[in-house]
């Protein structure tokens, strides 16, 4: 059986050859792969406090990255819709305000993704929901590095990278609030730098037609890869595959 890293090295190997449909197919195949079974032994209602189901989420949302790259916009707005609807579903199913406000921020990411319409009233919506769950957080910045808030970080962040040279462009702090013992202005500030940003660096994603892979293990300036497309020598490891920090295409072993 082939599970969901599995089906994620053939999207990032899909994303190291610039096919974006099949990068599309195989991400969308690792959400659903997720979606059946978040960890060994649980369901996608079993949310806890970790919130693995968000990888689902996000896998989903990095599949309509690749179609809108790919100008496959009818399948990127149907694996939008499906991501929003399964987002507003959790949502609902969520038992802890916190995470409920997380899925929603999830169903604003995925119409952004999509370019669906009224992804500014879902930040709003988003926002408002960190807020009113604020009496019901005890430690904020717990809460905004576990796997479900990550997750729901990581297409922002990739898609910040892909324009910023293969760099970290998007930091923890840059996300959240100045202050974690106000947990709903901290954790709602999420939703409104997205809202600020998210669409304007996917307009200039689609415009460039380049999605890079995810950022995993780093090494600058090597003695034993130099990437035959652009020259550099700083390596990118992720899901075992050795890509260029900065181009992300396959870099070769030198010597």
């Amino acid at each position: 059986m082939t599970d969901q890293r599995d089906f994620e090295a053939q999207g990032v190997a899909a994303l190291s050859n610039r096919n974006y449909m099949a990068a599309g197919d195989a991400y969308t195949r690792a959400g659903w792969d997720t979606l059946v079974e978040p960890r060994p032994g649980t369901t996608p209602f079993d949310i806890g406090t970790k919130g693995w189901v968000g990888n689902g989420l996000t896998s989903l949302i990095v599949a309509t990255l690749c179609y809108r790259v790919a100008d496959e916009r009818a399948t990127a707005r149907r694996r939008a819709i499906e991501a929003a609807a399964i987002s507003r579903d959790l949502a609902d199913r969520a038992t802890n305000p916190g995470q409920t406000a997380c899925f929603t921020e999830f169903t604003a990411d995925s119409h952004v993704a999509g370019d669906l319409s009224g992804a500014s009233e879902v930040y709003d919506e988003a926002r408002e929901a960190y807020e009113t769950a604020a009496d019901t957080v005890d430690d904020a910045g717990a809460m905004s590095v576990t796997p479900l808030f990550r997750a729901a970080a990581a297409p922002l962040k990739q898609v910040a990278r892909t324009l910023a040279n293969g760099e970290i462009a998007i930091e923890w702090d840059d996300l959240h609030g100045p202050d974690p013992s106000e947990p709903g202005s901290f954790l709602g500030a999420r939703a409104a730098y997205k809202k600020r940003r998210f669409p304007g660096l996917l307009e200039r994603l689609v415009d460039e037609g380049y999605l890079a892979a995810p950022r995993g293990t780093t090494e600058y300036a090597t003695d034993h890869h130099q990437c035959p497309f652009c020259d550099s020598r700083d390596v990118n490891w992720i899901h075992e595959q050795t890509l260029c920090l900065r181009c992300s295409r396959p870099t070769d072993p030198t010597g």
